[in-house]
Formats: structure tokens, sequence, C-alpha cells
């Protein structure tokens, strides 16, 4: 998606008529479905004058296209700016400008591509401008079909317009060559050079044409991480690290690397809601940290034993059984661990783990605090808002209540937030809209989300069996999930043809996943079973076919729930009927967390859409009500005017921008 597009003619009529802030503004409302913070408003007006003085010269041409905030795929990334034409051999050519409004920068020892500056009211460590540009040509590369034919020839660079050319010169140094080999950075007195470098490769207009192969050129399926595992281990980049992925990546390699060399403990605190890259840095870690040249000592941790077994599945045939099991643990392995027993522990899904381990909770002392003793250096991946389970206790808090505990203070501990979305198409709007919507959280995406996610409410459970049967029989990643309101019979675990969810005025009737499988997510004929949070958390899939229960209801303008019709072999809400006898109070608040966290987790398991069916009616109403409310957009058309009415259901504002002939 392209919020604004134009020929360079075009764009440079509304910098100078002062409305290009303005008219990205409008589209970006229209297109994107939020608000526009002030702030980035008067920084589209700062950097595009600058680029109206780099593209004001006769020998680029007029009919060049030029597009401003393109999103790139499977992401919520946005492009800051694109300059479309062909080059002398009639080859299609996108130069990428990352624009930034830095005016001072500092080296970052120790880790690759990063440097720290003034951003977001604080001096932060970012990914360098260079390696930013290039992740994102990269990333584009990698998805569309029309860029990897060679149709289109991506140039990334940079231009920091405001950064004077003062020593020491931190942007320009030679710690970041490889980077801005592939990406040059132009600072403030480089437009002239700017200049050259576009009117090197573009020498003829394309009126448009490549923006349009990029945006429409076929998006090839976005990877999923249990299809990639194998290459990931054996040090494939499958993945492209962006932004604060790649701090983090680099924040966690140095502080490793510091631990094994002097032996003292460290921890770092990842904290990153659904979707936004933790798994994935998790194993990236994994497999370099245990490679060489570092061959150090490192376990991929989990309470959930599901994403364990499927990563163990990919795998196998790969690698060593014995290296694998040796790299992939539970997290309740370390009671009897010996203090700093393993180089690196990387506890994936922080928030799931429990104080006591064992079956019956009745081993050691608390598991946040045996993998801190456990580990040189320990990293949590943590996002608070996906505590599905009554024993769940992980939490920065109680993280950090161990640290304080051991020592562990100053540089050797750190916090890092992940922010950028890579599930859900990208749409970090669809997962506020959601929290919003669940009354998790209130949001500023009270009214929509991004509009590239198919979210769908049907009427009866079969229409969304139906559809997640179609849908997985593209690729086998599509799944049927629902909330635990159903008891797992006994006697049906290893059969199918038992049914556990019956919903009777629909003649709808599902089993559980089998008992005897722990690949459900990829074994091919588990489509025909329903998989419930257990089964299906840490993991992913295209689409999500979710069914509601009866402990989610709407009633009298709200969110309800009730912990009552949760299953009674449901051991996720286990001893609460005893807790609400003591204390009404907390109970029915810890029910409401974990039940509504629950169908959050659900509901974001799908890449590219979710499909739900919901067993309270009005449940139903309020969610289509909540969906139409974006959906309703009345254009019309003043042909004569030549201009667009919009109206937008969000505030029942009105915009006008006229139509470009």
């Amino acid at each position: 998606m392209i919020v604004y597009e134009a020929t360079k003619e075009i764009f440079i009529n509304d910098v100078i008529n002062n409305q290009i802030a303005g008219r990205i503004e409008q589209l970006y409302r229209l297109r994107v479905g939020q608000n526009v913070n002030p702030r980035e408003k008067e920084a589209w007006k700062n950097s595009m004058m600058y680029m109206n003085n780099v593209l004001n010269d006769v020998s680029i041409p007029n009919n060049s296209g030029i597009a401003i905030e393109f999103k790139i795929p499977y992401t919520s990334k946005r492009i800051d700016f694109i300059i479309t034409g062909r080059d002398k051999q009639g080859r299609n050519i996108a130069i990428i400008v990352e624009l930034k409004q830095w005016t001072e920068a500092e080296i970052v020892e120790g880790q690759d591509g990063i440097v720290r500056t003034f951003t977001g009211g604080a001096m932060r460590e970012v990914a360098h401008p260079s390696y930013q540009a290039w992740s994102y040509a990269a990333y584009i590369e990698d998805f569309n079909e029309n860029v990897q034919r060679d149709n289109v020839k991506l140039l990334p660079c940079a231009y920091l317009h405001n950064y004077e050319n003062v020593e020491p010169k931190t942007i320009l140094s030679d710690k970041y060559k490889d980077y801005i080999e592939k990406a040059p950075v132009f600072i403030s007195g480089d437009a002239l050079k700017l200049r050259e470098f576009i009117k090197k490769y573009v020498t003829e207009g394309d009126d448009k044409e490549t923006l349009y192969l990029i945006e429409n050129g076929k998006i090839k399926p976005s990877k999923s991480l249990q299809d990639c595992i194998a290459g990931m281990v054996k040090q494939n980049k499958e993945f492209i690290l962006l932004d604060n992925q790649k701090v983090v990546y680099e924040t966690a390699m140095e502080m490793a690397k510091k631990s094994n060399e002097d032996g003292k403990k460290r921890c770092l605190i990842v904290k990153g809601g659904p979707g936004t890259g933790k798994t994935v840095l998790a194993i990236n870690l994994l497999s370099d940290l245990t490679n060489k040249p570092y061959e150090m000592v490192c376990h991929y941790v989990t309470k959930n034993a599901a994403p364990r077994a499927v990563f163990k599945a990919k795998l196998k045939g790969t690698e060593k059984i014995s290296k694998i099991d040796n790299m992939f643990k539970g997290s309740g392995i370390y009671t009897e661990a010996k203090k700093d027993d393993v180089g690196v522990i990387l506890a994936d899904e922080a928030h799931r783990l429990n104080a006591k381990s064992g079956m019956f909770k009745n081993q050691g002392e608390n598991q946040i605090k045996e993998i801190i003793n456990a580990a040189k250096f320990s990293v949590f991946f943590i996002d608070e808002t996906q505590r599905i389970d009554i024993y769940d206790i992980g939490s920065i808090a109680e993280i950090e209540k161990y640290l304080d505990e051991f020592g562990i203070v100053g540089e050797e501990r750190k916090i890092l937030e992940l922010e950028s979305q890579f599930r859900c198409n990208g749409s970090d709007g669809y997962l506020a809209w959601l929290d919003d919507v669940l009354e998790i959280r209130q949001t500023a995406n009270n009214d929509g989300f991004d509009i590239d996610y198919d979210i769908q409410i049907m009427d009866n459970p079969n229409d969304v069996k139906d559809k997640i049967f179609e849908l997985n029989k593209i690729n086998n990643k599509a799944r049927l999930l629902a909330g635990y309101c159903w008891n797992w019979i006994k006697e049906g675990k290893n059969d199918t043809k038992v049914h556990d969810i019956v919903i009777p005025e629909y003649n709808f009737e599902m089993s559980w996943n089998l008992g005897s499988s722990s690949t459900w997510a990829i074994d091919p004929e588990s489509v025909n079973e329903v998989g419930c949070i257990h089964t299906s958390q840490g993991l992913e899939f295209d689409y999500a076919g979710v069914i509601i229960g009866k402990d989610l209801r709407y009633e009298n303008g709200k969110i309800i729930t009730d912990f009552t019709e949760r299953a009674s072999t449901d051991n996720s809400l286990k001893g609460i009927k005893k807790m609400y006898k003591e204390n009404p109070e907390k109970a029915l608040k810890l029910a409401d967390e974990i039940i509504k966290n629950t169908y959050r987790t659900l509901m974001t398991r799908g890449q590219k859409g979710c499909y739900i069916y919901c067993e309270d009616k009005q449940l139903a109403e309020y969610l289509k009500t909540r969906i139409n409310r974006y959906n309703e957009i009345i254009y019309s058309i003043d042909e004569d005017n030549e201009k667009y009415t919009v109206m937008i259901a969000e505030d029942e504002e009105e915009y006008k921008y006229e139509r470009e002939k």
C-alpha cells in the first residue's frame, strides 16, 4: 500500500503550494485508517521541502514516479520516499530514500550496524540509516515476484538533511562501511550529491509504472518460522531483521559475548506483542551463539511443549537428535541446576513461566529464579498480555525482583521493546483494535485497522470450518481453534470420532486435538481437529478459524467474561472457584484477564486472516458492528470539479482533495 503517489511534477507543485503535508495526512487517514501525529506531519513538511530541492532538476524527468509512505508487505514498516523511472538500459528503477531528522549520532561499539541518537524523546540505540534502507529493500526483494524477476532494480540510500558535516563523522564512520556501500548515506549539504545519485540511475520517466509493479506485484507467501527453522539453525539468514529487531539481536549478542568472556551474569528482557518477532530473534540467537565462532552452550526454553515439538520435528534429519535435544528445553529442568551451568538461556514466552515445576507443581522454587541462576546470560522474551493460565507468573516486575536478588544491575541488565508487527499482515492497527474491542485496554484504534487483514464474523460454525478446510488445501497452514469451553473427553483423546466440541443447533461436531500429537500445528490431518490455546500459542498459521465459547459474551454494552463456562478439564483456571469464595474481586479480575488474553492470542495466530464464530449472538453482533464501523467509508465524486469527497465514519469529518489529472 502506498499512501501518497504522484509524478515528480505533481509532487513539486504540492510542495511549492505548501500542500504536501496536508495531502499526505488526508491520504494516510483514508488508507491507513489512523490519525496522524502532529510531529509526523511536521516531519513530512520539513523533509519534503528538502526532497523537492533535490529533485528540482530538469535532468530528472517530470514523469518520474514518487511514492511517500509505502507499506512493506507482511510488516508494519513504511518506506519514507521512493523515486522511480528507467535507466539507460531501460530497466525499471526504484530509489528508496530513508529520511531522518537527526542532528547527532554516536557510534555503538561492540554491535554491528547500530548507532545511538536522540529519538522518541531520549537517546536510543537504533539501526544505522544505511542498514535500515538496505534491509527494507532486501525485504521487498524477498517477497515481491516482480522485483525478483529483475523487472525492478531497488537502490536504497539514506538522507539525513539536518545532520551537519562535522567531526567526528559518526554516521560516515568506517565502522558502517559495509552498509554504506550497500546504501549510500547523504547528510546536510549533500543535496547535490543525492541529486547526482538519482540522475545516475533515473534517466527516463515511467509515469509511475514502476510504482505499479512494486505495489501490485504478486507477493510470495509469508515465511513461517516453523518452515524456516532448519535453515536458521544452519545459520542461513531466513529472516531479515528490521529496525528494533536488529537492535535487540545486536544487544543480545554483545551481552552474551561479554558474559562468556568475564563470567559476569547478565540479563536482557525483551518485551513485545504477538507477531513482533520474539521467537524469530530467539532462534537466530540460538543458532549464532551455538555455532562457530562462539560455540556457547545455549538453550531455547519454553513452558509450552507445542512449539518445541514442532521445531524438533522440522529439524529431524538435519541435525543429530542429541544436538537438537540439547538445544530445546522445557522451563522446569533447572530446579537442581548449578550456578552458571549454561552459557545462554533464551526463555521464550516468558509470561508463561511458573513458580513451581513438575506435573503436580511441587518441584523447585521459581522458574524465573532458576533460569537466572543456571545461565551466565539469560534473555526473557515476554508479552504480559498473553498470560493465559492461573499459574503463569512471568512478568517484568517478577524478573527484575530476582535480578536484584542476584545483584545484576546497571549495564548488566537491560529492557528493550519490539514494536513492529510481522503477523496479521503487519497490522499494528489490528492488534490495537483487538485490544480495544475486547476491552483489554483503550486504544486509538477504536474504529478500525489496516484494511489488508481479512477478519469475518460468521453466523454458523460450519461456515468457519468450511472456510478453514478450503484454505488449508493451499499449503496446510489453516487451523481451527477454540476457547476451552468444552470438556476434553478422556476416552476420545486419541480418537477423532469422539466429538468433544458440539454445537447442537448447527449440527456442528468436532474433536479436540489428539492427545497423542505434539505436532498438531503441522500434521497434515490435524485440520480435522480443533486446537486449543496450549497447542497454538507460540505458533502461527496463514489463517485461523476461532470458535468463541460461552465464557465470553456481550451484555449491556460491555464485554463479559464468565469462568463458570470454562470446561472442567481446563487446568488454566484450576483453583479459581476456591479463590472466588475467598476473594471474589481478585478471582474475577484474574479470570477476566486470562479469558480475554486467551481469545486475543487465538485471534492473532493467523498471518492473513481470522474467521470467527461466537456462541453468544450479542457478541457476534457487537464484533460485526465494530468491523463495519471502520468499513463505513462513503465516496462521492464531483466529476465537473474533479473533486473527491471522502466521508470517514471515524469522526464524521469531511476531507477533500483534488483528483490528479
